[in-house]
């Protein structure tokens, strides 16, 4: 029985809160090195990110992608899975909803809408499903596979929407825009922030219920935890895994039709620039629990919305912001590793 410092560390607020102290004293030591003002540079990030309404909707905007993919993320590790193929899940949900919601169908908005977003998750749980059933009947490394799907998502979204693609429409690499019922619309006028942002702490909470208040959420950890244990108690680890990447698939795909739906109102080519990846991150940092993935998202956001104010304002390079997000990363693994060799239950 440990319920000491370090068994504080299962908390995923106090986890949360000591990655994010440690990262920032040693990104403070890294600005000073560079020859920057430490504590000017953390004010113009946090006014940045924080200073006004206009300011706060703009890190709630770059968070939003970034908590889908946290959730798809951590959906999957819970069960024991990597899934690395979450930016190619959030590209193809994005390009589904982006052309199902360029059709005239003359649909109301309470129909239109929820097709799109329906069919983006049909999408991004369709590009999850055959890593699962690999890894689930073949043994074949998720890593792997969702890597190649990566890619061929990559391809086949830039040549659908390419000069000679069928879904390109003018001379902009990108489908039709948005009829106006499929368009998720601004919270508050003057703002970008739509709905999804609800929709992403909605799913939030319903992933959480689903892994720590219901039968399978338990079956889904328990896989997690010892695939061996699991299938001697009579759990399918098959059916597990499968589900598994299928649902983590779905919140990507829902990720990258908010995107488009709520922000963009058409589907570019590359209209992600990475969040897939950084979401790995953000799950990472939130510990894989709905709630800490949250919590990083917005971090995470805020660092990307406040990198322009830190550049601008204190006269510090763009870059000292991403290196800030990798010592964020990078106290995740040193802590994880300290608690493990205390005995932690992280």
């Amino acid at each position: 029985m440990n319920k000491g410092l370090w068994g504080t560390f299962s908390d995923p607020r106090v986890w949360l809160l000591a990655t994010f102290g440690v990262a920032f004293v040693m990104g403070g030591l890294l600005i000073a090195v560079a020859g920057r003002d430490p504590w000017l540079a953390y004010q113009a990030l946090v006014q940045g990110a924080f200073g006004g309404g206009a300011a706060l909707s703009e890190t709630l905007v770059n968070s939003t992608p970034l908590i889908f993919g946290g959730l798809a993320f951590a959906l999957a590790a819970r069960s024991g899975l990597f899934n690395i193929g979450i930016e190619g899940q959030l590209v193809l949900g994005g390009l589904v909803a982006g052309w199902m919601g360029s059709l005239p169908l003359g649909w109301p908005r309470v129909l239109h809408l929820p097709l799109c977003l329906g069919l983006a998750a049909v999408a991004g749980g369709l590009w999850g499903l055959l890593p699962g059933i690999l890894k689930a009947r073949n043994g074949t490394h998720e890593v792997i596979t969702t890597i190649m799907l990566n890619y061929l998502s990559f391809r086949l979204t830039a040549y659908l929407v390419g000069p000679s693609g069928p879904l390109r429409s003018g001379p902009l690499p990108a489908t039709a825009p948005l009829v106006a019922a499929a368009r998720l619309d601004p919270l508050w006028s003057g703002t970008r922030l739509s709905g999804g942002w609800l929709l992403a702490l909605g799913l939030a909470a319903l992933v959480g219920f689903g892994l720590f208040r219901t039968r399978v959420g338990f079956r889904l950890r328990t896989v997690g935890s010892s695939p061996g244990a699991a299938q001697y108690a009579g759990i399918s680890v098959t059916k597990v895994w499968i589900g598994a990447m299928v649902l983590s698939g779905a919140l990507a795909g829902l990720g990258g039709a908010v995107e488009v739906l709520g922000l963009h109102y058409r589907f570019y080519d590359q209209f992600s620039p990475g969040y897939g990846f950084t979401a790995i991150a953000v799950g990472l940092v939130g510990n894989n629990h709905p709630l800490g993935v949250v919590w990083a998202g917005l971090l995470f956001g805020a660092l990307n919305n406040g990198a322009t104010a830190m550049q601008t304002l204190a006269n510090t390079p763009k870059d000292l912001v991403q290196i800030l997000q990798s010592l964020v990363i990078f106290s995740v693994a040193a802590v994880a590793g300290l608690t493990r060799k205390r005995g932690g239950k992280f």
